[in-house]
């Protein structure tokens, strides 16, 4: 599908479309010619827009023949590599449809770790390096920002770790707080009139591209969408350069259309408002509605929308109830929040409810069109492909840490050979810090805005993951000179006992006090999300050594057997007599 310069709005106005255009093809005044032709085609289909607006709950239409859905669905047409993705996810298995999410649509942010540690060697291993944890004063008040809050006061209990909100300080485990504009500039780079104010200007579009690929004119980040503008010509070379990423920019929108990450990469999209993740038929419906949307008329009446999805793939929205319902509500929720559909329908039953649609921002959504993929597998693989530098750059500037052991054999080579280089253009390009060490490199975001995930972080979950990774790593920290192959099988019976011990030791919310699984699954998840740990199919998990930097700094020379680190000592070997 060609590329074009979309646009985007977000509030209406009257007769027209938002910020004073007339309709979804993005036309600002200066572009008479492209206004007159499309009023030309709104023209043509005036009296079908007028019939569906007409329809009642069940989508009929007197007198004009659209009380056939079959005949009112022939009206949009499905885009054939679209509708093919939707077969695909809807074939998929979780893991695999947010893979195939990532490949196709490219819309996930950057994920970094914060909270740089001191500097150290690039040669020592991130088990016994530097480490960015902070001892946490025992004493602390009642909770009220929903944190942990100790649930014994003894001296043998755990410290809390809490957030700062709410508090009227910042706490030492809390996220800074997101301006929901732009960041302000330093005053020395905002006062001065030199080349500084620039360099800031290209690094903030720089990171706002990479932590939302889309951006519009009048939607949430529209305070950035100026500077993406003035400086859209350095900001493609720079993308394309080190990233090989294309960038799209309109009159009314910016689009960095990201490549894959490649099978296994954690990212997934979750519904807008609940945080809810999204499913296999979840996406289906969503690539299945993006397939007609892209030609649909500016006015669509709901319940067109959804006999054109029945007609189009009667397979996959055949299923009923809650599950279809949800998955529907997903996909919808998705599409008003990347602005392609204005406002929803307050009642689903509201088939009458005429939909604003801005097909050019449905144009800009897929980033990877699958028609010369063979199937899922195929276009994930296709959607990751690149030349071993560009490869490695895209891990670094979008995970938390890239180990070379994770890598190829030529990128890890090329890793070996720009160990310095390659981390260092692109943390200038980003804002960026980059943490060397013996396994390999995380590009780190002190001031915690360049991610979707923070730890430590705020609010329960986060702050309990943090207290599980520190007792892990204790437990299971390699001693210098062990050769563990850089991941460290974790015990289930430790991870039990450690969640067992926390929640024991501090006040958690009723929902896992009562189900210690759902802890464990979203302790878990947090960790694996963060590259953290990984699962493998011989134990449950690993922990991987990035971990370590959450933890205590180690002992290194502990007395055999009494050191906090230290293994048990050995025991003597048995006298010669004993032998059997």
């Amino acid at each position: 599908m060609e590329q074009q310069e979309y646009a985007v709005g977000a509030t209406r106005v009257a007769a027209g479309r938002p910020d004073g255009r007339a309709g979804g093809a993005g036309r600002g005044p200066a572009d008479a010619v492209l206004a007159v032709r499309e009023a030309q085609r709104g023209a043509e289909r005036g009296a079908a827009c007028r019939s569906d607006r007409e329809a009642g709950p069940g989508g009929a239409v007197a007198d004009n023949g659209a009380d056939d859905p079959q005949a009112s669905a022939e009206e949009l047409s499905p885009d054939p590599g679209l509708l093919r993705l939707a077969h695909w996810f809807a074939a998929a298995t979780p893991g695999t449809a947010d893979d195939l999410c990532t490949a196709s649509f490219g819309l996930y942010p950057a994920r970094h770790l914060g909270a740089a540690a001191a500097p150290g060697e690039p040669a020592v291993s991130w088990w016994h390096g530097p480490t960015a944890h902070a001892a946490v004063p025992r004493a602390r008040e009642a909770r009220t920002d929903g944190g942990l809050r100790r649930a014994r006061r003894d001296a043998a209990a755990l410290p809390v770790v809490r957030s700062g909100a709410k508090q009227g300080g910042p706490g030492r485990h809390r996220r800074p707080e997101r301006s929901p504009g732009l960041p302000e500039l330093p005053c020395d780079v905002q006062d001065r009139s030199g080349g500084e104010l620039p360099d800031a200007e290209r690094r903030i579009a720089a990171r706002l591209l990479l932590a939302h690929p889309l951006v519009t004119a009048s939607g949430p980040h529209a305070d950035g969408f100026p500077l993406i503008r003035r400086h859209r010509d350095w900001l493609t070379e720079r993308f394309d350069t080190l990233l090989g990423y294309r960038l799209v920019v309109g009159p009314w929108h910016a689009r960095l259309c990201k490549a894959g990450l490649g099978p296994g990469a954690a990212r997934r999209l979750e519904h807008p408002a609940t945080g809810a993740p999204f499913t296999p038929a979840g996406y289906a419906r969503l690539a299945l509605a993006l397939a007609l949307l892209v030609d649909a008329p500016e006015q669509l009446p709901y319940g067109r929308l959804l006999r054109a999805m029945r007609a189009a793939a009667p397979e996959l929205v055949a299923e009923g109830g809650e599950g279809a319902d949800a998955a529907l509500d997903m996909a919808l929720a998705a599409l008003a929040d990347w602005q392609v559909l204005g406002e929803l329908p307050t009642d689903p039953g509201d088939t009458a409810f005429v939909l604003t649609v801005d097909r050019e921002l449905a144009r800009a959504v897929p980033a990877g069109p699958p028609a010369l993929a063979d199937d899922a597998a195929d276009l994930i693989r296709r959607a990751a492909e690149a030349e071993p530098g560009t490869a490695v750059r895209r891990l670094l500037a979008e995970t938390p840490a890239v180990l070379a052991a994770d890598l190829p054999e030529d990128q890890r080579e090329w890793l070996r050979e720009h160990r310095l280089s390659g981390p260092a253009a692109l943390a200038e390009f980003l804002g960026l810090e980059a943490e060397l060490r013996a396994e390999g490199v995380a590009l780190l975001d002190p001031a915690a805005e360049l991610t979707d995930l923070a730890l430590p972080g705020a609010g329960t979950l986060a702050q309990a993951t943090l207290l599980l990774v520190e007792r892990l790593v204790e437990e299971v920290r390699p001693l210098p000179g062990e050769d563990t192959g850089g991941d460290v099988p974790i015990p289930d019976a430790l991870i039990d006992g450690a969640l067992g011990d926390i929640a024991d030791d501090h006040d958690l919310p009723a929902r896992y006090l009562a189900d210690r699984t759902a802890l464990r699954r979203d302790a878990l998840g947090l960790l694996h999300r963060l590259n953290l740990i990984t699962p493998t199919p011989r134990t449950t998990w690993l922990l991987r050594p990035p971990a370590a930097r959450y933890a205590p700094a180690p002992d290194l020379r502990p007395t055999p057997g009494t050191g906090r680190h230290s293994r048990p000592a050995a025991p003597p070997p048995p006298h010669e007599g004993m032998r059997a």
